[in-house]
């Protein structure tokens, strides 16, 4: 017979409910019971996995000390844990004694917690022992008290060895007619390192730089698909064709990968962003200097003088272009 003890307190060396598990452990190995325990506090990073020690049990027992209100965090972030990813098929053979000892007001609501917990899990609840100890020193010396913790321990043992019937709860009616768990892909490890990382306020403020990056990206990325077009219908209709002129050029606007080409073959004028042209200048520029040439506001050569604009080829053919479009201010 294997019985896990999982220990909700704080390990405080007056906590009575330690008191009251060590006496049921040395009871029940005196039964030649095969007993293991799991302190919560110091498995507190991994409490998401303890469900998985639940396949080898015959029974188990959930103890925990009222320090203020309720069964405490650890205990409860368990009972959440084997919800999520604990095997119910298994739960449901497996018996639990809730021990809940208290310093304060609140051990029988705590005991019935437990148990009403386990039930909805779809496990055997067993007789358990819940009480208010206000010096442990009083539990330790009272012959009285160590005797019904050991009739406790004796009665588990008979329970499990048995296999005593249990009647039908109401609770596990109601979890089969109404509740139900979402299937969850992701593995116990998995999901704890999510949580961490939900709860990481640095990591979620990255998140959200990261979302509006890309969210300015793609903005940016449609207003310039739109000013392409742009580019092209007011480069055409600016177009001043000057007798006997011909020239390629090559715009490069930003960082666009893709320049704007224009080949100009006297009357003729093609636009379109292409970077096999060979072109007779080269001219590099930022997309707000491009929109004051287009809106009249610049000119090619003033925007060369003032170092606004980079150019490459032949500067006779670059003042060209100021004669060839014409473009009237917005």
């Amino acid at each position: 017979m294997v019985i896990n003890i999982y220990y909700g307190g704080r390990g405080l060396i007056d906590d009575p409910t330690l008191f009251v598990i060590g006496k049921m452990q040395e009871v029940l190995e005196e039964l030649h019971v095969t007993v293991e325990r799991f302190n919560l506090f110091e498995l507190k990073n991994n409490i998401t996995t303890l469900p998985q020690t639940l396949k080898n049990a015959d029974g188990i027992i959930l103890a925990t000390t009222v320090e203020w209100y309720g069964i405490g965090g650890y205990m409860q972030q368990f009972l959440d844990a084997c919800w999520l990813y604990a095997d119910k098929e298994k739960i449901a053979k497996i018996y639990m004694c809730p021990i809940v000892m208290a310093t304060t007001y609140g051990e029988r609501e705590g005991k019935l917690n437990l148990t009403t917990a386990w039930e909805i899990l779809g496990g055997l609840p067993c007789s358990g022992i819940c009480g208010y100890i206000a010096d442990t020193a009083q539990l330790e010396m009272n012959k009285n008290y160590i005797t019904l913790i050991e009739k406790k321990a004796e009665n588990m043992y008979r329970t499990i060895n048995q296999k005593m019937a249990c009647f039908p709860a109401s609770n596990q009616a109601v979890k089969n007619m109404v509740s139900s768990t979402k299937n969850i892909d992701l593995t116990p490890q998995e999901s704890e390192q999510l949580s961490r990382y939900a709860s990481d306020d640095s990591y979620v403020q990255r998140q959200k730089e990261d979302i509006q990056e890309l969210t300015n990206l793609f903005k940016d990325m449609m207003e310039d698909s739109g000013l392409e077009e742009e580019y092209l219908e007011r480069f055409k209709n600016a177009f001043k064709p000057q007798p006997g002129f011909k020239a390629n050029y090559k715009i490069f606007i930003g960082n666009k990968k893709e320049p704007l080409s224009l080949k100009v073959n006297v009357s003729d004028l093609i636009c379109s962003y292409d970077n096999e042209l060979n072109a007779d200048v080269e001219i590099h520029m930022e997309k707000n200097i491009m929109n004051d040439i287009l809106y009249g506001r610049m000119t090619f050569q003033r925007a060369f003088m003032s170092g606004d604009m980079k150019m490459k080829g032949d500067f006779k053919i670059l003042r060209t272009l100021d004669q060839i479009f014409n473009f009237v201010e917005k």
